[in-house]
C-alpha cells in the first residue's frame, strides 16, 4: 500500500451550533435534564491536548434562534465549526480544489473565521483560534 500524504487541515471540532424554536426553553431543558451549564445560549467544554496535556482547548455548544441566517440561507438547522491551524492556507487550498468558499473572513478577539459549503449545501465554519485564548464564557471541564 502506498504511503498517503497527510493533509492536516482540520485539528478538531470547535463548536456545534443548532437552531431552536424556543431557545430559552431548550436551554432550560438541557440545563435541567442533562446538567449542561449554559450562559447566554452557550456552553463551553474545556479539554486538554498535547503530549503532556498542558494545552487547553474549548468546544463551543450553542443554541441559535430559529430565524438566524448565520448557518446560511438554505434553512439549515445546524452548523459545525472546525478548528484549523492556518485559516488562510486551508481556504486557499479549498478554493484551488473548487470548494465553494465564502469570500468573507471575520477577525475577532477569539479567533479568525471563514466559511465553506459542502456538496450537500451545508455551511461549515472554519475557526483559527488565536495563539493566546481566554474564553469569555464559563467552561465545563470534560472528563
Amino acid at each position: 500500500m502506498a504511503a498517503r500524504t497527510r493533509r492536516g487541515r482540520i485539528t478538531g471540532i470547535g463548536g456545534i451550533f443548532f437552531k431552536a424554536k424556543d431557545p430559552e426553553a431548550l436551554a432550560r431543558w438541557y440545563r435541567d435534564h442533562l446538567g449542561i451549564s449554559i450562559e447566554a445560549m452557550v456552553a463551553l467544554f474545556t479539554w486538554r491536548s498535547g503530549k503532556d496535556g498542558r494545552h487547553t482547548g474549548h468546544t463551543v455548544w450553542s443554541i441559535f434562534p430559529d430565524d438566524t441566517s448565520y448557518f446560511g440561507k438554505d434553512g439549515a438547522t445546524f452548523m459545525i465549526n472546525y478548528r484549523v491551524k492556518d485559516l488562510d492556507a486551508v481556504i486557499r487550498a479549498l478554493r484551488k480544489e473548487g470548494v465553494t468558499v465564502d469570500p468573507k473572513i471575520e477577525e475577532l478577539e477569539y479567533g479568525r473565521f471563514g466559511w465553506v459549503v459542502d456538496p450537500e449545501g451545508n455551511r461549515i465554519e472554519l475557526w483559527e483560534p488565536p495563539t493566546v485564548y481566554r474564553a469569555p464564557e464559563k467552561s465545563i471541564p470534560m472528563e
